[in-house]
């Protein structure tokens, strides 16, 4: 039975963590920058977690 390979572009965008949760970085933060307030901005700089919905599906494409 041949290996299965990770999603490379699911690899570079979700990191999971010890406890099992997967986090992910907030949209709207790469361009467009100057119409949008400092607060906004700081707070799409923090990461967030994949939704308990989207978890599964997500873990199967970082299965290595």
């Amino acid at each position: 039975m041949p290996k299965i390979k990770t999603n490379s572009g699911t690899k570079k965008r979700f990191t999971l963590t010890g406890s099992g949760k997967i986090k992910r970085k907030h949209a709207y933060k790469s361009h467009i920058l100057t119409k949008k307030t400092k607060k906004q901005k700081r707070r799409l700089t923090q990461f967030g977690l994949v939704d308990k919905a989207d978890e599964k599906r997500v873990k199967l494409l970082l299965v290595k």
